[in-house]
């Protein structure tokens, strides 16, 4: 068996990111962990579980967005509060428990509920429709705020004191508090009249005391049932831990003496500023990481020699024809997170310049930002730096300034926005952009991953700096150290289609190396080189 433990946390809380559905995502939900169990998922080729340690109690709607509803799992939060149920409950707010004379008042985000003309309650719904949370008031302070679990009950409620959170109850699913976690130590307290724990293995039930009644932190009581649970577990069971700093120090202590591969993704756990898990990571049976990049990046950061090391992307390959030509327009996606200041603007200059013989070119700023203002923020530096170069500044307007006043409209009409900004939090988002997208010029010192993978699927040549296993100088694009020669590239590519069918064949020649079969093949050789023994072997 083959269990992942996944690192998805809300900042700071060993609980999961659900919002509020009007909430607007201020970070992706996809990471290494999401992918690999996709890729396991549509494959069917190895036994796996998740392995769960944060307090989700919306996971089965997460699971549904992943396009792995079926996935199996251990939830350490489950085990803990005794939960049996493993079905999601469509279950409405109507059917909670309301004093007589209740008044709803639907608003445009959330239901108030109002008492004797006094604010009662505010029910907060998730991205499904579903309720998540439900906040009571008293004397217009909020005094409870109660957490639903999408199985149909109330999962944990924060007790409010001059409205500030006083402490945290954990429930069984028949509303009984089975853990107390207080709000200005973080101590935790176990109700002795529910002080044990339900634990799940092989479709067995097993029901252990705690410990003792009081603990330090909520990270003692986790540590406590993972390594319960670990004990009913094979010795042949490899574990692949998704490296994060809220769990590595546990997963050191807990997975001693356990076969385990530890998952690198992008910049969520940097090696050279957490020297403490250098034996850790050194007691690793295999390190996998996304990118040959990120792999010679942690090979310099980490002075222990490291034996077992590849890298495998947790994006999969695939044929996806885009629609760019089909579009009267052509659109150039341009990645600008972490882009140098004075390259943003060398690049803007040269852009604004080429549409002076390419009237059918859009840039599209890309960006992973969603912050209020953000896009607003790109277009006028974007503005700027067409003024000092003495284009027309107003290619960079933000389009929605082209509903002006009835009078201004001959003066504003004649000068079309050129540039744009893409705004993608989810990978989902990034595919939708991409679909439309003629070429894709990322001037970064580190180019995006999953830009790079939808770019071969899409068969969107690509121009960087450097030349990585996703971009062949020549073939399925350029790389270019030099901004002078940008102009020149982007003639080729978009004066015509000869270059750019070229690129196109040769994206997908590339792209058959990391289709699901070769990933999959890829961890059969991690898995295999770990114990051939281990029960992870690939299904004939």
């Amino acid at each position: 068996m083959l269990h992942f433990i996944p690192a998805w946390y809300q900042q700071g809380k060993w609980c999961e990111n659900e919002q509020s559905w009007y909430a607007r995502r201020m970070q992706t939900e996809f990471d290494d962990t999401v992918k690999q169990i996709q890729l396991f998922h549509r494959s069917k080729a190895f036994p796996y579980q998740i392995l769960l340690l944060s307090f989700t109690p919306n996971f089965r709607h997460f699971l549904h967005r992943q396009g792995v509803f079926h996935a199996p799992y251990w939830s350490c939060f489950d085990a803990i509060q005794g939960i049996r149920k493993r079905k999601p409950v469509v279950f409405s707010f109507h059917d909670l428990n309301w004093p007589d004379g209740i008044e709803f008042v639907y608003t445009l985000f959330v239901i108030t509920a109002w008492l004797s003309g006094k604010k009662y309650a505010q029910i907060e719904f998730g991205e499904d429709g579903n309720p998540i949370r439900v906040e009571l008031y008293q004397d217009g302070e909020i005094s409870r705020r109660n957490i639903y679990d999408d199985r149909g009950f109330v999962s944990a409620t924060v007790i409010y004191k001059e409205g500030k959170p006083l402490y945290e109850d954990y429930l069984t699913e028949d509303g009984i508090w089975k853990l107390r976690c207080f709000e200005a130590d973080g101590h935790v307290q176990i109700n002795p009249k529910q002080a044990e724990y339900l634990l799940w293995y092989q479709e067995k039930e097993q029901i252990k005391k705690f410990s003792r009644l009081t603990y330090g932190r909520i990270r003692e009581v986790i540590y406590e049932v993972l390594v319960s649970y670990l004990s009913l577990t094979d010795e042949e069971d490899v574990f692949c831990a998704a490296m994060h700093e809220r769990h590595a120090a546990l997963l050191e202590e807990a997975l001693k003496g356990k076969r385990k591969i530890l998952s690198f993704f992008s910049d969520r756990y940097l090696v050279g500023k957490h020297p403490e898990a250098f034996e850790f990571v050194g007691q690793a049976d295999y390190i996998v990481v996304d990118s040959k990049d990120h792999l010679e990046k942690i090979r310099m950061e980490k002075e222990l020699s490291i034996g077992n090391m590849t890298d495998i992307t947790p994006y999969d390959s695939r044929v996806d024809l885009g629609i760019s030509q089909q579009l009267t327009v052509q659109k150039i996606l341009v990645p600008v997170d972490g882009l140098d200041d004075a390259v943003f603007d060398e690049m803007i200059k040269v852009f604004g310049n080429y549409f002076s013989v390419n009237k059918d070119a859009q840039v599209h700023l890309f960006t992973r930002k969603a912050d209020f203002g953000w896009d607003n923020e790109l277009l006028e530096r974007a503005g700027n730096a067409l003024m000092q170069a003495g284009l027309t500044e107003g290619w960079a307007r933000k389009e929605a300034a082209k509903n002006v006043a009835e009078n201004d409209l001959e003066e504003e009409e004649h000068v079309l926005v050129k540039f744009f900004v893409e705004q993608c939090v989810s990978e989902l988002e990034v595919s939708k952009c991409m679909r439309e997208q003629r070429l894709i010029v990322d001037m970064r010192e580190a180019s995006d991953l999953y830009l790079q993978i939808t770019a071969i699927s899409m068969g969107i040549p690509q121009v960087a700096r450097t030349e990585t296993e996703f971009l062949e100088n020549g073939k399925n694009g350029m790389v270019l150290d030099d901004l002078s020669k940008l102009q020149d590239v982007l003639a080729y590519y978009l004066d015509g289609l000869a270059n750019w069918n070229r690129a196109m064949v040769c994206s997908y020649e590339i792209g058959k190396k990391y289709t699901t079969d070769k990933l999959v093949e890829k961890w059969k050789e991690v898995l295999d080189s770990i114990g051939k023994d281990s029960g992870t072997a690939v299904r004939k």
